[in-house]
């Protein structure tokens, strides 16, 4: 059975780990005091919002432009670079009197950013670690991203109050610069992934060969779409229950850490094949509870059992690897990253949309059918064409996995 241990005992995993936490408690602490900052200088509720989920929505933009360079790039350049212009442009964004446009502008440079960042981060993981010993690294990394969240919240909501808003964001600059520290000084030099140049073009043309495959295709969908209509309900906790919104994105939390460890640690390798999709369909299920309007200890163990099913994502990414040319791991992480804040970012507005017209209740209720619906029917293609891993011409284990294959 994986340990823990094993994975911090891996060469450079323990700094790429850092990195990765470092880089989203500087996210978090900085969004927030930058929202409260935008807030206070337009009263407006959209542009405060916008304002901390802007970069997410933008990586979009550079899933279809930038991804080809994530596997171009040498990665410890690239993580330490992208980190420290995170850090510079968190900086300038503390600036008085800095006009509101210049924002956004700046955010959406973060954006295209870290759109690319995923990719060399992921990609790197998966270089770093044997292929068997990637699900437990993403259920890790998945785990301290969350854990990193709620502090950098927490945090920066003292922060905003002890300091200033202004001041939390400079903390955030400072975390940014930490993590890049972090990524030049405990990450080995390494070369490209991938030989060519990096482009618009060939990002598309990536793409598309990524998309061509009906098992990666599959996989992708799965991988952004159930959960993405998941989060769309979660986004109505607010209006469903305005005093008791913060307990249910806890529980929520705590449902996704404990998915993420048990799937990582304690699920032995010839299950997760056949529990991808049931695991998924947990997701949803719990939200058809609403429809009957129940208590809030109902609602309470409804959220965190269907936080559970997130831990369906590692199995899908697991999946997705197997599927993948080395060369292109990077691009196709980036570009799962990319599309699943997108689709989650469009659940919130359907979700809200739907909430307008009806109540977040009956919202949520059809949101969940729809995840339902749509893990059904992808599980029902893959059994139709089941697919046992990547042609042979596609894909070449790396030399650290021949290695231990061969021991």
């Amino acid at each position: 059975m994986p340990r823990y241990r094993t994975l911090f005992r891996t060469p450079e995993f323990t700094p790429l780990f850092l990195t990765g936490s470092a880089h989203t408690a500087a996210q978090t602490v900085a969004g927030l005091g930058l929202a409260t900052l935008v807030f206070r200088a337009t009263g407006s509720p959209f542009l405060s919002a916008l304002a901390l989920f802007g970069p997410s929505l933008a990586q979009l933009i550079g899933a279809t432009t930038l991804l080809s360079a994530a596997d171009r790039l040498p990665p410890r350049a690239a993580l330490a670079g992208i980190a420290l212009f995170f850090a510079l442009c968190t900086t300038v964004l503390a600036l008085p009197a800095l006009p509101t446009w210049a924002v956004f502008v700046i955010l959406l440079a973060q954006g295209l950013a870290a759109s690319l960042g995923g990719g060399v981060r992921y990609g790197l993981l998966n270089e770093v670690l044997a292929r068997e010993d990637y699900l437990l690294g993403r259920s890790v990394t998945n785990m301290a991203a969350g854990v990193s969240q709620i502090g950098g919240y927490a945090t920066g909501g003292l922060l905003v109050a002890l300091l200033s808003p202004r001041g939390t964001v400079l903390v955030g600059a400072g975390l940014y610069l930490t993590a890049a520290l972090l990524a030049r000084l405990g990450l080995g030099k390494r070369p490209p992934r991938a030989t060519g140049r990096a482009s618009v073009a060939e990002t598309w043309r990536t793409n598309a060969r990524l998309w061509s495959s009906p098992a990666r295709r599959r996989t992708y969908l799965a991988l952004w779409l159930p959960n993405g209509l998941i989060v769309g309900c979660e986004s109505l906790f607010v209006p469903y229950d305005p005093e008791r919104a913060g307990l249910l994105f806890a529980v929520g939390a705590l449902g996704m850490l404990a998915g993420d460890m048990a799937i990582g640690r304690f699920v032995p390798a010839r299950l997760r094949a056949r529990i991808r999709f049931p695991l998924q369909a947990l997701l949803a299920a719990p939200f058809l509870l609403f429809a009957v309007d129940p208590a809030l200890p109902v609602v309470l163990v409804a959220v965190a059992v269907s936080a559970v099913g997130f831990g369906a994502s590692l199995l899908h990414q697991e999946r997705l690897m197997t599927l993948v040319p080395e060369e292109l791991s990077g691009h196709a992480l980036g570009l799962h990253t990319s599309g699943m804040l997108a689709l989650q970012g469009v659940s919130a507005a359907l979700a809200g949309t739907l909430a307008q017209y009806t109540s977040p209740r009956t919202a949520m209720v059809v949101l969940a059918l729809g995840s339902l619906t749509v893990t059904y029917l992808l599980a029902r293609a893959d059994r139709r064409t089941p697919v046992t891993g990547a042609p042979s011409s596609e894909v070449r284990p790396s030399p650290r996995t021949a290695r231990r294959r061969t021991a």
